[in-house]
């Protein structure tokens, strides 16, 4: 087909401002024209969008599209085979596109395959979203959340131990090597004597990162889980920090001062208070998690209001995120807790996202000469987000300017004996492209 004419619908551009009535027309991977009555070419694909919403494909900044839903971290940092590992990627990728999700960031990835798997992507080997992604996290020898799981030095899984600044320079120099996006700082650990999560990285530290990565041109993320990691990931220049839990005055303040974005990725700590019981979470650690959302939440709303840039994750990859299933709850999720309008938390899953793919201003808009990521949405999420967390009100997806096949079923991988039942149990589920036809 020589292009894709989406009309009769209502056009969400992804700004923050509400639908309009109009068409689209996609050419190649290029949005080429947005206005009223476009005027079908003999060969072009047609897609009827009449009582639907038209809207930017959905970014999840926040993704471990390599872990393959562990539900412990033994299981992950021990129990994987790299191949296996990228096999079960490929077999995972489909699922997001087939939920909306067209972009994703995947900041630290098993075996260091992210930028692999996100190459096979782009170059049509495999299916998937567009992908940003790390190499492996680094974490000082305190050992981030697996805490002594963590050897002293060396990879495992996700990370790389580093002890000296010199080690730190080092290795973000082999990450932008491998060809990284962005690299990842484990800011916070647990420690066995201590609650919660603990800054384990100097601010000197950081900088030296941030420094050197700046200067190869790439991105820095930081996990954060308390407001003084917060602070210094801002203060030594990162881009693009994760939870921002427990902000404070101070930390917002730097935040403000740097720049940087925040993915506060409720969407776990939402997901473990509703099913946490079901893998073997303690009341205790509910209550931790729920906590961290009601002290957040407030601080985000406070940075939101203030143009701190908000970014949609979901941290999908684990068993009680499995991909292609909660990659809206985020947006649902900043309009309850955080008390965002749906139009802003929309922007937050759709145009802010384009900070975490490192395309400002060419992706996740409706919008002339933007990349061609579109979906078609039965219904108007600027009324109700949650109707996107349900793949049967998806009545078209579009990557690249091409739209997916959604008549085909989930795939399923089939349980075996031991096989824990989680995220294998769905039943197929079919979808039609949106009265397609040619015109």
């Amino acid at each position: 087909m020589s292009g894709l004419l989406i009309s009769g619908g209502m056009v969400l551009d992804g700004d923050g401002r509400a639908p309009i009535a109009s068409d689209v027309r996609l050419s190649g991977d290029r949005i080429l024209e947005v206005g009223p009555d476009l005027v079908a070419a003999a060969d072009e694909l047609v897609i009827d969008a009449s009582g639907c919403t038209v809207m930017p494909g959905l970014i999840d900044a926040h993704v471990h599209a390599t872990f393959d839903e562990p539900s412990s971290n033994d299981e992950l940092f021990f129990h994987r085979d790299p191949t296996t590992a990228a096999l079960m990627t490929a077999h995972h990728l489909p699922k997001m596109l087939a939920a909306g999700v067209t972009s994703i960031l995947d900041p630290d990835t098993i075996f260091r395959m992210g930028p692999a798997i996100r190459d096979a992507v782009a170059s049509g080997l495999i299916e998937g979203p567009r992908i940003s992604t790390g190499v492996s996290a680094m974490l000082t020898a305190v050992g981030g959340t697996a805490g002594r799981l963590i050897p002293d030095s060396g990879d495992v899984g996700y990370a790389r131990v580093v002890s000296t600044r010199d080690d730190m320079v080092t290795e973000t120099r082999r990450q932008v090597k491998e060809g990284a996006d962005w690299i990842k700082i484990h800011a916070t650990g647990s420690i066995p004597t201590h609650t919660g999560e603990l800054q384990v990285w100097t601010l000197d530290e950081m900088r030296a990162v941030v420094d050197a990565a700046h200067s190869l041109d790439v991105g820095v993320v930081a996990h954060c889980r308390s407001a003084t990691s917060t602070r210094d990931a801002a203060r030594a220049g990162v881009d693009l920090i994760l939870h921002a839990s427990y902000m404070d005055d101070e930390a917002l303040d730097a935040v403000l001062t740097s720049g940087a974005a925040i993915c506060p990725t409720f969407t776990f700590l939402a997901n473990l208070c509703d099913h946490g019981p079901m893998v073997g979470a303690s009341t205790t650690m509910v209550d931790v998690f729920r906590g961290e959302i009601q002290g957040t939440a407030a601080m985000i709303r406070r940075a939101h209001d203030a143009g701190v840039p908000i970014l949609c994750g979901s941290e999908s990859g684990f068993v009680l995120t499995p991909y292609g299933h909660w990659h809206a709850r985020e947006i649902d999720l900043l309009v309850t807790e955080v008390g965002l309008t749906p139009l802003e938390a929309l922007r937050c899953a759709t145009e802010r996202g384009a900070l975490a793919m490192r395309l400002p201003g060419r992706i996740g808009r409706v919008a002339t000469d933007h990349l061609a990521d579109v979906l078609v949405v039965r219904g108007d999420p600027t009324v109700d987000v949650s109707i996107l967390g349900d793949r049967s009100n998806l009545g078209a997806v579009i990557t690249r300017g091409q739209p997916i096949d959604l008549s085909r079923p989930w795939p399923v991988r089939p349980p075996t004996a031991g096989t824990r039942v989680g995220s294998w149990a769905e039943e197929p589920l079919t979808w039609d492209l949106v009265h397609a036809k040619r015109s």
